[in-house]
């Protein structure tokens, strides 16, 4: 379960303030897959960070029962000085789960070579988005926040991915921001649609899908 509570969190620039969301009350409970609907901009990628304890709110506090990850679009949290296995190693230890049998199975997963062994400030942005999804799916979690990536690589590792994803999914929920509404549709049973501050909760994904659509054609 992830319950909202009269949670706000202002996005502030040259000045001004703008409300990613202000007040917003709402209970996801266990077992429905939520897609994350919102226009360019509106803030979804922030209320995944603030989903996963990433970053605070400024009022109101976020309720979490159960294991929750980090975006798995997210590769912001790696220590570049350190090598993928010292950052594997470090999350393991996080997470109090087997530090060998971590390494072991990101290392094989990841196909990153000696790399593995290199500070992850000399990979590309693609071997960072290889290890993150490796590592994510590393980790036994009950809810998985995905931001635009389910997959990376070639289209042999991509293929890899998905199949484990989708095995993964099997036991716990996904929260998803995602541009593709096929891709949200895939994946996602629910819906909430962030506009303008408010969070606005669809127990069915197809009418989440229509509420954005209307809010994308007015101005």
């Amino acid at each position: 379960m992830i319950r909202f509570e009269q949670a706000t969190k202002y996005a502030r620039a040259k000045g001004i303030k703008k409300p990613i969301i202000e007040n917003a009350s709402l209970t996801l409970n266990r077992g429905k897959s939520v897609g994350l609907l919102g226009r360019n901009g509106a803030g979804k990628s922030t209320l995944l960070r603030l989903i996963a304890g990433a970053i605070r709110l400024d009022k109101g506090r976020i309720v979490r029962r159960g294991k929750i990850s980090w975006p798995l679009g997210f590769q912001g949290s790696f220590q570049s000085s350190m090598t993928g296995q010292q950052n594997v190693r470090f999350v393991a230890r996080i997470y109090g789960i087997n530090t060998e049998q971590l390494i072991a199975f990101v290392e094989d997963f990841a196909e990153l070579g000696p790399f593995f062994r290199a500070p992850v400030g000399t990979y590309s942005s693609g071997m960072k988005a290889r290890l993150a999804f490796g590592l994510s799916m590393g980790v036994n979690f009950d809810y998985y926040l995905v931001d635009e990536i389910t997959a990376v690589g070639d289209a042999n590792f991509k293929k890899k991915c998905q199949a484990l994803f989708e095995t993964k999914l099997q036991e716990a929920d996904v929260i998803m921001v995602s541009h593709s509404t096929t891709t949200i549709r895939d994946f996602c049973d629910s819906g909430v649609v962030l506009e303008k501050g408010r969070l606005t909760y669809y127990e069915d994904i197809e009418d989440a899908i229509r509420a954005h659509d209307r809010n994308m054609k007015e101005e």
